[in-house]
């Protein structure tokens, strides 16, 4: 049964499905759709010309800009229809023409982002990806499936990431950059190919982070590039030898599992 709470405002001309789920303060606007599954929590806003479908949850106010397309199923020809899940967090901005897709059975079942996300304009986030808090993504950035992006990252315009691809906490993409690795936390990725070139030193200072970590960032990234043995040898002493959180957080993420190898230090 279609619940509207009596606090919501809803455009005539908007379709609003039976099933539907619209919270209190909520706004859907001209000739939008929302589909018989999806659930706007409170204070939503949809605008005009925007299409919310499939099993998809909104997170408090967030807005949904024209023609955006939340909650299609995936981009992938292994998807059969399987019941799966869109779960966008609180005070998301998805921008115009923006793409989200439901996840897929053999991905989890559930694409998600976080909270304070903001989605540019002709973004593409794909099946079972798992977005942070306060992510980023630029106009035209393609995120593909099962890809798996840390708080506080920002994906440059034009910039498209691989499957399976990990990005850690507080990294950067440049603009126009092919990610086909794993990228460490903080790191700075550029180059047309994604060359790992540094660390997101001001990001970290505008997060106010200390600079004794700072300085302890920068020794470990120096190791990771110069020390002796493999990458994984590099990390593996890392972790052993470090008192920094932040320096921990890396070699963590370099010493976890993953289906993609890293983008190493140049």
């Amino acid at each position: 049964m279609m619940s509207i709470h009596p606090e919501a405002r809803i455009h005539p001309s908007a379709v609003i499905e039976e099933g539907a789920v619209i919270g209190a303060g909520c706004e859907v606007g001209p000739f939008s759709v929302i589909g018989p599954e999806v659930v706007l929590k409170d204070r939503v806003v949809v605008k005009s010309h925007a299409v919310v479908t499939g099993w998809t949850e909104v997170g408090e106010e967030s807005v949904i800009f024209p023609f955006a397309t939340v909650g299609e199923v995936p981009q992938d020809l292994k998807y059969k229809g399987e019941k799966t899940r869109l779960v966008i967090g609180k005070r998301c901005r998805i921008r115009e023409a923006a793409t989200l897709n439901i996840g897929t059975e053999g991905g989890g079942g559930v694409t998600r982002l976080g909270d304070d996300v903001l989605v540019m304009t002709g973004a593409h986030v794909g099946h079972d990806a798992q977005i942070g808090n306060r992510v980023i993504l630029v106009n035209h950035v393609a995120i593909a499936g099962h890809c798996v992006l840390g708080d506080d990252v920002i994906v440059g315009g034009l910039s498209g990431v691989h499957q399976f691809v990990r990005i850690g906490q507080g990294a950067i993409i440049g603009a126009v950059t092919m990610v086909t690795n794993d990228v460490i936390p903080y790191g700075l990725v550029q180059a047309p190919r994604g060359e790992l070139d540094g660390l997101n030193l001001v990001g970290l200072k505008r997060r106010g982070v200390e600079r004794g970590e700072i300085t302890a960032l920068r020794a470990a990234y120096q190791m990771l590039a110069q020390g002796e043995g493999t990458f994984l040898d590099r990390a593996r002493k890392l972790s052993e030898e470090t008192d920094s959180a932040y320096v921990r957080e890396v070699t963590e993420f370099v010493l976890s599992a993953s289906d993609r190898s890293f983008l190493t230090p140049k």
